[in-house]
């Protein structure tokens, strides 16, 4: 049985018990000493994060395993979450990639939700509740998610402490102050090792050209973009070279995909696409791969005060055309540093300006900082990977 949200009667909210039977009770608390209380669920921890938002209406499931979301906590502004449950998380598609994640695990390190329902879905597996709790990741119910976006759009994304545990047992201010004092700011964290991949690795091996995936955390949903294209996958990790052949085959081109943390970390990464031999052939970016690729050409990008995270973005290219896409990125190229980089902007943001796609004076590299593979989100830009596929062919 579970319980219903006692604090909070106008949430609809539903919370299993703990398996001990312990009322769990949950605190999220703001570097600005804001705090934010409600009812626990998931795994009975504290864990510090960035505290940011997404606005989409769905693919909860998808989000929560983007790796672009390491090290951060974040807040679902829809009201309802949990509504069709988990999918199975073993599941694999032809390729042997997670089915219905974009990655093996969950990669939040906290969620924050208005509310949490019971699953009405034929392919539900298990409960939000517990894939989070056997994730080792807490959840927070019962939260007032209009306030806390209201207050992170207007002082930006900071640090925060989202802890859970028994509900007569909750923290002082002081001593969560004192845990979120001693975490590592999320700008100084290399990520890197917790998501990419430890060594290369082969997918579509009978396919078509072979291209090289430097993967910082790349989603599952952009590897299979790139095989339904019957292109061949080399995913390296990160601070790996670009070979020009593999396995006696040539590497005919390379994406640079999404990722989380601060770009101008990743040193070896950038350094790498500077070589020429990364640069001679067809080259895609997207999200993380966008300003890197940026960075490696001589452009510069910066933090944004509170990112682009959701299902609905607007993206105008440069030939008048105007497509939703899925977004989940806190930093951004400065498009006056492109004309330095011998780069032109491709396409920008209509809401704030920012810009959202470059590419060389060849159009032999290009990139997007949204996400044309969808999942969660719409999938319209999805010629982005029919014109690399292209491009990959006739190079």
């Amino acid at each position: 049985m579970g319980r219903p949200l006692r604090r909070r009667p106008w949430v609809l909210t539903f919370v299993p018990r703990d398996p001990t039977g312990t009322e769990l009770g949950g605190t999220l608390f703001l570097e600005d000493g804001t705090r934010f209380d409600g009812v626990g669920f998931g795994r009975p921890t504290s864990r510090p994060g960035e505290v940011v938002f997404t606005t989409g209406m769905v693919g909860y499931p998808e989000s929560l395993t983007d790796p672009s979301y390491r090290g951060q906590i974040l807040t679902f502004t829809y009201p309802l979450l949990g509504n069709y449950g988990v999918p199975p998380t073993d599941a694999v598609d032809p390729y042997g990639l997670p089915a219905f994640l974009e990655s093996p695990e969950v990669q939040v390190r906290g969620v924050v939700v208005r509310g949490v329902t019971k699953p009405s879905h034929w392919r539900s597996d298990r409960t939000l509740d517990r894939w989070l709790d056997a994730s080792g990741v807490p959840g927070l119910a019962g939260v007032d998610t209009r306030r806390l976006t209201e207050h992170l759009r207007a002082h930006g994304v900071v640090r925060g402490l989202l802890d859970v545990g028994p509900l007569d047992a909750q923290p002082t201010d002081d001593e969560l102050a004192r845990r979120l004092r001693a975490a590592p700011r999320y700008e100084s964290e290399n990520f890197m090792p917790e998501v990419a991949p430890p060594r290369p690795v082969l997918l579509g091996a009978d396919g078509g050209p072979l291209v090289a995936v430097l993967d910082c955390g790349v989603k599952t949903s952009i590897v299979r973009a790139l095989l339904d294209r019957k292109l061949s996958v080399l995913r390296l990790p990160y601070d790996a070279t670009v070979p020009d052949r593999w396995e006696g085959r040539p590497v005919k081109g390379l994406l640079v995909g999404n990722g989380p943390g601060d770009p101008a970390l990743l040193a070896s990464t950038i350094e790498e696409l500077r070589r020429p031999g990364a640069r001679g052939r067809p080259t895609l970016g997207i999200c993380l791969g966008h300003q890197l690729l940026a960075l490696a050409r001589g452009a510069t990008t910066f933090k944004l005060k509170f990112g682009h995270r959701g299902q609905n973005k607007t993206v105008v290219f440069a030939d008048g055309r105007a497509l939703i896409v899925s977004e989940n990125h806190g930093y951004a190229v400065d498009p006056a540093s492109l004309p330095r980089a011998n780069l032109l902007p491709w396409a920008t943001n209509p809401d704030d300006g920012t810009l959202e796609g470059l590419k060389d004076r060849r159009g032999r590299t290009f990139a997007l900082q949204g996400h044309p593979e969808g999942h969660p989100g719409p999938q319209e830009a999805g010629f982005v990977f029919d014109r690399f596929a292209e491009k990959v062919r006739r190079s």
